[in-house]
């Protein structure tokens, strides 16, 4: 009777462990699905360095599965592999970027996602990671705002 009791216990703690795994997977493909699509630049700076209006109406993010590709004023800024954690606060995103200037390299970020809304902060490669949503110069941060393209 005790080993059956203990390998009921053992089971439902297996149980509640998968289960709690399967629903923060779950989060994570739900916002990787939010993600999906074409979006355009709101706003945006690097450095503290507003981008400029005129290059925000050719600034873009597609987002195909977990690759976005990113262009501010019709340049590649950068095309990368993402994953993300939203279980911390704020939620995470990092970019291993596969093309563009800083390619090779990682960015760790953050980013809040409201329905046709997004915005992300990151770090520069090899620099710690966001707290917030600010780009101060010196603080070799970039910032941005986005609104999905309606098709």
């Amino acid at each position: 009777m005790k080993q059956t009791s203990i390998t009921v216990i053992i089971g439902l703690a297996a149980l509640a462990i998968f289960s709690a795994s399967a629903a923060d997977d779950s989060v994570a493909k739900a916002d990787m699905a939010k993600l999906q699509g074409s979006w355009s630049m709101v706003s945006g700076s690097a450095d503290g360095q507003e981008v400029p209006k005129d290059m925000l109406a050719d600034s873009k993010r597609v987002c195909k599965g977990d690759e976005t590709t990113v262009t501010v004023g019709g340049r590649l800024i950068m095309k990368a592999k993402f994953s993300l954690d939203e279980s911390k606060k704020p939620k995470t995103i990092d970019y291993d970027v596969t093309d563009g200037p800083t390619k090779g390299k990682k960015h760790l970020g953050i980013y809040e996602l409201h329905g046709d809304d997004v915005k992300f902060c990151f770090g520069a490669p090899g620099a710690e990671r966001p707290a917030d949503f600010t780009s101060k110069p010196g603080e070799h941060r970039t910032s941005s705002a986005w609104k999905r393209d309606k098709n």
